[in-house]
């Protein structure tokens, strides 16, 4: 029997990782029609995949991170309340109709998955147990109250969960897991999606001396605030440089497809660097859009079409992003940051990634302090290797968006009652 699946997701990097779910999807045959909405933008990644987008979309003036009342404020003027209302009545037409809800993200998709009436399943991106513990136990930093909760996910978001709707929540990596099958959750360990659009598989070999050192740039997926983090960057950058004046620099800015680069140009070109009018690139990015900037026989490509590329060719980040500096990080790969100004990636924000990731993030005050603290890393030999054991164990093996798509099918829409997906891995 044929099914039909509308995808929810709230962001950039959401939509990325409901895409790769969607592309295992269509290759299931008895799977009829699988449509999108997504919940904050209009849905590049979606329109770029060819997956049809349903129902009321919008760019709001926060670009989708409104935790900030000034945020939620002008985007509330902006119409926000009358898009959720239009998208909830979009996802109550489907699940009406018999149609099945995969909601991508954080408690909004997940609670509009349930308000909606249908069956639906849960792909849960914005949480980790590491935000409060590892494999030893409770981190220093976890508060009482945490503690007490007893895991990341609040209670109300564990009784969304546990809703008879609910046909199977998927986390990202086998900690969570662990500690939601305590609460009795249908939970199911099959990987991490945002992994599945990488070949390169994590490696302990970084360049020599005598090699050049490729460093990639990653101002975040959210305008105006990416604007303001590529301002921080290129401080940042013009210290690394300092650093390693004796060596090969190369830096690979990924910009978001959907962005303007103009404004991106303008302030390289304020900070004197040069765009190159012969734009011959020594890498294989694999977009001819690409442009080459110079200065002082240091080169810095910045790419809309070549964003995987970038992270596999790099050996280390300077990154003030989300999704991306995790999968950077699962290529095993270091991340240097230091916070801005918001409203997403903020002091608390970048301190929530320090535990999120590990080892494999070094968080210091200021874009000054990057070139003195990558110069120590790139000294020490055991650090790194213990920074590609971290990656690959925090954002596990690829092939999770197949074993999702299939679990979905097999197991999730099609039954009427919770199987025991706990001996599932």
């Amino acid at each position: 029997m044929g099914r039909e699946i509308l995808v929810i997701s709230n962001g950039h990097g959401e939509d990325v990782i409901a895409v790769s779910i969607v592309k295992a999807l269509r290759e299931i045959p008895h799977i009829k029609k699988i449509s999108a909405l997504p919940l904050v933008g209009e849905g590049y990644a979606y329109k770029k995949a060819n997956i049809p987008v349903i129902g009321a979309v919008k760019t709001m003036p926060s670009g989708g991170f409104n935790q900030d009342i000034n945020q939620l404020r002008r985007d509330i003027n902006d119409g926000l309340l009358i898009l959720t209302y239009n998208q909830y009545l979009t996802i109550k037409e489907w699940a009406e109709k018999g149609g099945k809800i995969l909601a991508v993200g954080d408690i909004l998709p997940l609670l509009l998955a349930w308000v909606g009436g249908g069956e639906f399943a849960f792909v849960a991106t914005a949480k980790s147990e590491y935000y409060l513990r590892d494999e030893k136990g409770w981190l220093n930093s976890t508060s009482l109250l945490d503690r007490w909760l007893g895991s990341m996910f609040f209670p109300w978001e564990r009784w969304l969960m546990n809703r008879s709707h609910c046909r199977g929540v998927f986390v990202r990596d086998s900690l969570t897991a662990q500690i939601l099958r305590g609460f009795s959750i249908p939970v199911y360990d099959l990987g991490n999606p945002m992994m599945d659009s990488f070949s390169v598989q994590p490696s302990l070999t970084f360049p020599s001396e005598e090699e050049t050192l490729i460093i990639l740039l990653l101002p975040g997926s959210r305008m105006p605030e990416a604007q303001y983090n590529w301002q921080l960057i290129l401080q940042a950058v013009e210290n690394i440089k300092q650093a390693f004046s004796q060596r090969s620099l190369l830096f690979l800015a990924a910009i978001t497809p959907s962005f303007n680069s103009i404004p991106f140009q303008e302030d390289l070109i304020e900070g004197g660097w040069q765009k190159k009018a012969n734009n011959k690139q020594n890498l294989p990015l694999g977009d001819d859009e690409a442009i080459l900037f110079t200065h002082n026989q240091t080169d810095l490509i910045l790419s809309q079409q070549a964003y995987g590329s970038c992270l596999q060719f790099s050996h280390v980040g300077i990154a003030m992003a989300g999704t991306a500096t995790e999968q950077f990080v699962g290529l095993g790969k270091p991340v240097i940051s230091f916070p801005g100004k918001g409203p997403q990636f903020t002091r608390k924000f970048a301190q929530n990634q320090t535990r999120l990731l590990g080892c494999s993030f070094t968080l210091v005050d200021t874009p000054q302090e990057v070139g003195h603290t990558l110069k120590e890393l790139m000294d020490n030999p055991k650090q790194l290797e213990k920074i590609v054991e971290n990656g690959q164990k925090r954002l596990g093996a690829p092939g999770a968006a197949q074993r999702i798509a299939h679990c979905l099918f097999d197991r999730c829409f099609k039954v009427k009652n919770h199987l025991n997906p706990n001996s599932d891995h």
